[in-house]
């Protein structure tokens, strides 16, 4: 076990270090006053090829695997972005990239992976429904058979970045729950395009994440071309799996980058900050200890998302691994916002110290995109082998 970066991965992380750096805490604090898509930044990332890390390299990525890819994450979003950035990572090098790269058909790989890196196509993911929620299984949305292709009908809700995407990766069943043996079964994946008739949406108002919309989608008859299948008809619930524990990798890395961040802030302050003694608040341990308690939540995450992510491009099985981390660095971020907000007083409250944005941010992790009780449902289940829950 060799907890060394390589060459190689030294050289993506100040790359990645160096990117982020140009934009900063007010470049992310001025986006999100706006409510405004940082498409700058994201057109940096890609020309620097941290797009496409995870990409194979006929397709003009780099060929590496989710380590490294995590490895970038964590240093661009403790530059100033923080849990926020991650997101777009999820939608494009995610949904777009591990989902195409592993079930897409040669020609839909050579059209749209080149695209996808080097940043003229965007993608989204369209799964979660109001009425299923973290039940994905009860999904209601239907792709009816028509000719040599598919009728699209439903509703999604909470997906990110649909005004920005050219392409959507829709989860859908193609046979009724009510016509299946199993759960899993009769869930396709389509790959459509975003402007297509009878696909609209309506943004949700939020809390955070402002930089980054979501939005409510709705599907009125949207025709699918058989092309368009992503991967095996009615077998998509296990190609999904793929791309939702690697989400967790992704999700993961913006947290430990958002912990780093919000510690580096806090300690800061404190060191210079003083009230009623001749001394920083810093010095106080009712100040150093939850910010202590914070980075070693973080670094437990960071070292247990590795291996998560070095399992995964072994190709061996890193379900409860990536669960793990996620749990854990949701808990890491949620504790480092906050108490990096105490440690600031007030002016943790005001927009000056940037602080509250990445608590905002952050929030959402501990529900998204798998909650931390879920997170126990499926190690208590799958790890501890005690009986399902839910």
């Amino acid at each position: 076990m060799d907890f060394n970066y390589s060459d190689e991965q030294t050289m993506l992380i100040q790359t990645a270090r160096q990117v982020g750096g140009k934009y900063g805490l007010d470049y992310w604090r001025e986006l999100d006053a706006k409510k405004e898509f940082p498409a700058a930044i994201w057109q940096d990332i890609c020309d620097a090829g941290l797009c496409g890390i995870a990409i194979p390299e006929e397709y003009g990525g780099s060929g590496l695997g989710m380590a490294e890819l995590a490895m970038a994450i964590e240093a661009l979003c403790a530059t100033g972005a923080g849990s926020t950035l991650s997101q777009i990572f999820m939608c494009n090098p995610i949904f777009g990239g591990i989902t195409l790269a592993k079930y897409g058909s040669p020609e839909v790989k050579r059209a749209l992976l080149p695209q996808l890196v080097s940043g003229k196509a965007r993608f989204a993911m369209a799964l979660t429904e109001p009425d299923a929620g973290s039940n994905s299984l009860a999904l209601k949305t239907f792709a009816r058979a028509e000719g040599n292709g598919w009728r699209l009908n439903g509703q999604k809700i909470w997906i990110t970045c649909v005004p920005q995407a050219t392409k959507l990766l829709v989860v859908a069943r193609t046979r009724k729950l009510e016509d299946v043996k199993r759960k899993t079964d009769g869930i396709s994946l389509f790959m459509i395009d975003v402007d297509r008739a009878g696909l609209t949406h309506t943004a949700i108002e939020k809390a955070g994440t402002n930089t980054l919309p979501s939005s409510l989608v709705f599907f009125d008859d949207v025709r699918v071309e058989a092309e368009e299948l992503v991967g095996e008809l009615d077998r998509g619930f296990h190609q999904l799996l793929d791309t939702l524990n690697t989400e967790r990798i992704v999700t993961t890395a913006g947290l430990v980058g958002t912990a780093e961040l919000a510690i580096r802030l806090a300690v800061n302050y404190a060191r210079e900050r003083k009230v009623f003694a001749n001394a920083p608040i810093g010095s106080y341990q009712a100040i150093q200890f939850p910010l202590a308690e914070a980075h070693i939540k973080a670094e437990c995450a960071r070292v247990m998302n590795y291996k998560a992510a070095t399992l995964h491009d072994l190709g061996k099985p890193y379900g409860s691994e990536a669960n793990m981390a996620k749990w854990l660095a949701g808990q890491a971020a949620a504790l480092a916002t906050d108490r990096a907000m105490q440690t600031h007083g007030g002016m943790g409250f005001s927009k000056e110290y940037h602080i509250e944005r990445l608590w905002r941010d952050a929030r959402l992790f501990k529900f998204a995109p798998v909650s931390e009780e879920m997170v126990l449902n499926y190690v208590a289940q799958h790890d501890l082998g005690m009986p399902r829950s839910y």
